[in-house]
């Protein structure tokens, strides 16, 4: 795809497809950077879970605070999204996705040298505004680099892929890493990935820059509002996991985000230059699908959350083993993605691809509900994985790519800070859910039976898991519904016979 200087953006608007000689041979490969960079987001959200006990001991964290390794980087991450994504539209995508790469890389450093909590705390709170400035420049440099349907198709492929199987990735290298090396791997693996991407970025990747006379002024309210309601929704659900929901912190926390995120919503109503132009999510394809990822977010860290205890503290399962444990699921996603999603997004409505997904997801949680103490892995937990795995890969792919299709160049950054604030909000309210719903239902079961032996405790703590499954469960065909209600897009005529070369995406491979 051609590239075209700001200052001329309006004159030249219809050429850069049309008028493209032939495809940019560097654009699998910055499809490479790309997802690498976004490997390092998602990775980054689990691999320091495995890696917390470690560091609360090292570092003398207490209980109470070793909460905020987590939410430091939740908050941050969160709360800043749509204004991150703001500013690589006026900005221009290149340079905040530089800035966001260097940027994480030294706040991981920062944490992986931390001498004391409140340097740890620090990193992470560094690592999430950084993340919420690069996770929106990737999107949006995936939707401006893909522009041909089928090319399009496999590019999204791969990256909700990353997108939905990173998370398990980040198990594995977590319990790699802590096991054999030090927790402070975890934050360091990060520098050599993020410097290595900015470098090959800074070569591969189309430079946007936005004339300097061009730019509209950046929405101050806006960005108050909309990034104080989110900062204070991701607070309240993170503190509901271990305060409960009818505690009044979480409960102010909630009701002032609400408001918060309503007054933004008034305020972008009448901005002259919106943070978030209200079309974007207006669109009944572009709210189903954040719908749909939100939602399905909520299960799916549902399973990490509750199979990690499951095979750690009832099977007795290593970290490392752990992490293993959840490959299937991961290679389930990939194939998914990419080996069927990405065929068949230029052919059949993205309705019949993200439905059908969120019903194969929901069937591995019902599978899920039968889990007990003695359960093996390979008839009980395996076959829900793969399910679930599958269903993800129809989900994540074709609602990544819906949520930028058809947006203007200056706002694919607001776009894609939309479907990434759904997935944030989504994973944020599903842990606090459903853990407090899970323990509920375990000191309920230990009423009236004798809570000091062992094989009682881990029946209750399994029939927690398994209550919380269920609501996943009901979650999922919820999303099902409304993706089936609110979805209606569906390809061009024309676009699965798209000429562009979908086969080089085997140059993914040798960046």
């Amino acid at each position: 795809m051609s590239s075209v200087p700001a200052s001329d953006a309006s004159a030249a608007a219809p050429a850069p497809v049309a008028a493209d000689p032939g495809p940019d041979p560097r654009r699998w490969r910055a499809l490479a950077v790309i997802a690498l960079a976004q490997l390092m987001i998602v990775l980054d959200i689990t691999i320091v879970n495995i890696a917390l006990p470690s560091a609360q001991h090292d570092l003398g964290i207490s209980n109470g605070d070793r909460q905020w390794v987590i939410t430091a980087y939740t908050l941050a991450f969160g709360g800043l999204l749509l204004l991150g994504g703001r500013i690589g539209d006026l900005y221009g995508r290149k340079r905040t996705f530089l800035i966001g790469l260097l940027g994480f890389a030294s706040a991981s450093a920062l944490g992986g040298f931390a001498v004391t909590p409140a340097m740890l705390f620090a990193s992470r709170a560094l690592q999430g505004g950084f993340g919420a400035l690069l996770a929106p420049s990737a999107l949006g440099l995936l939707s401006t680099t893909f522009t041909r349907p089928r090319e399009r198709a496999t590019a999204f492929g791969i990256f909700g892929a990353i997108a939905g199987g990173g998370s398990a990735i980040g198990l594995i290298a977590g319990g790699l890493l802590t096991e054999y090396l030090d927790w402070r791997w975890c934050l360091f693996v990060n520098v050599p990935i993020a410097l290595a991407a900015a470098c090959a970025a800074g070569y591969l990747l189309r430079t946007d820059l936005v004339a300097r006379d061009a730019r509209i002024r950046l929405d101050l309210p806006g960005a108050f509002l909309g990034c104080g309601g989110l900062l204070a929704v991701v607070y309240g659900t993170s503190e509901a996991e271990s305060r409960g929901w009818s505690d009044w912190l979480v409960l102010l926390c909630l009701v002032l985000g609400g408001v918060l995120l309503v007054a933004f919503v008034l305020a972008e109503r009448r901005s002259g230059h919106p943070l978030l132009p209200l079309h974007v999510v207006r669109d009944r394809n572009r709210g189903g699908a954040a719908l749909g990822v939100g939602l399905a977010v909520i299960g799916l860290f549902g399973l990490f959350l509750f199979l990690s205890y499951y095979l750690q503290v009832i099977k007795g399962y290593s970290p490392v083993l752990t992490g293993l444990a959840f490959l299937p699921m991961t290679v389930s996603i990939v194939l998914s993605a990419t080996g069927v999603a990405s065929r068949l997004m230029t052919r059949v409505p993205t309705r019949r691809l993200t439905v059908p997904g969120l019903l194969l997801g929901a069937s591995g949680m019902a599978w899920l509900t039968r889990l007990q103490v003695d359960s093996p892995y390979l008839t009980s937990v395996l076959p829900a994985e793969i399910l679930l795995g599958l269903g993800m890969g129809l989900v994540f792919m074709p609602s990544m790519s819906l949520a930028t299709l058809g947006v203007a160049r200056y706002e694919t950054g607001a776009a894609s800070a939309t479907i990434n604030s759904a997935q944030q909000v989504g994973g944020s309210i599903g842990t606090a859910l459903l853990n407090t719903i899970a323990a509920s239902a375990t000191t309920a079961y230990l009423v009236g039976r004798n809570g000091a032996d062992p094989l009682v405790q881990s029946a209750a703590a399994v029939h927690g898991y398994t209550v919380a499954t269920t609501v996943a469960l009901g979650i999922l065909l919820l999303a099902a519904l409304l993706g089936f209600l609110m979805i209606d897009h569906r390809p061009e005529p024309g676009e699965a016979e798209d000429t562009g070369e979908a086969s080089s995406v085997r140059a993914v491979a040798h960046p």
